[in-house]
Formats: C-alpha cells, sequence, structure tokens
C-alpha cells in the first residue's frame, strides 16, 4: 500500500503574469510521517510533467497565498490544474484567522521563526 505525502509548494517568478512572465522555481518539501524530502525544479526543469512527478504519492498541497498565486500561475504557465488532482489548503487564510497577516516571510517573522539564509531579503 502506497503511503500518501502531504506537499508544502512555493513558486518563484519573473513577474506577475504567467502570460507574459516564468516561473524560475518551484520548491516542494514532501513529508507523510515517515519519510521527507525537498524537491525543487530550476530554470529548465519547471515543466508540466517534471511537477507531476514531484507530486507523486501526494494527496494535499499547502501552500501560502497559493488559491491567488502559485496555482493560478501553475495553471496558467503549466497548463495543469492542481486543484483537479489535489486538496489544496492555503495556509493564509488559516494565518488571518489567528491576526496574522501580510506576506509569507512577515508572517514568519510574527511566529518567530528564522531562516538561515544569506543574502536573501525577508521583506
Amino acid at each position: 500500500m502506497k503511503s500518501h505525502f502531504e506537499a508544502y509548494l512555493d513558486i518563484e517568478t519573473t513577474g506577475l503574469s504567467p502570460s507574459f512572465n516564468a516561473i524560475t522555481v518551484i520548491g516542494i518539501f514532501r513529508c507523510n510521517g515517515a519519510k521527507e524530502e525537498f524537491i525543487q525544479l530550476v530554470g529548465e526543469d519547471v515543466t508540466r510533467d517534471n511537477l507531476i512527478n514531484a507530486l507523486r504519492n501526494v494527496k494535499t498541497i499547502y501552500t501560502y497565498n497559493g488559491a491567488r498565486f502559485d496555482l493560478r500561475f501553475i495553471r496558467g504557465a503549466l497548463d495543469i490544474d492542481l486543484t483537479e488532482k489535489f486538496e489544496h489548503i492555503d495556509l493564509m487564510f488559516h494565518c488571518w484567522k489567528q491576526n496574522l497577516y501580510g506576506g509569507f516571510k512577515a508572517v514568519e517573522l510574527q511566529l518567530g521563526i528564522n531562516r538561515d539564509l544569506q543574502g536573501i531579503s525577508r521583506l
């Protein structure tokens, strides 16, 4: 029996329009309680087939503002609607219910989550 994974997905793009801009990175953290793995699709590896393969055995995808940005951008740029194949939970709305507002990095700061990334702006 295959164990289902949860996936935390985030994308980076060259702009805000899938018609005029490109996805430069898709980051996916997959976990199922027994196994964890991080998959990063970068540049030419950002393809529909690679994304589908990276999400194999995934039941639920979590994003932050993914309903309004990430999943819509993926649908426009890669011609795949992930909401048809996976359960999707947008953590931004759960954060709002807890009075945590702002972008993903701003919410991390409010929660006291620190990143150890050199040269990456938080805001």
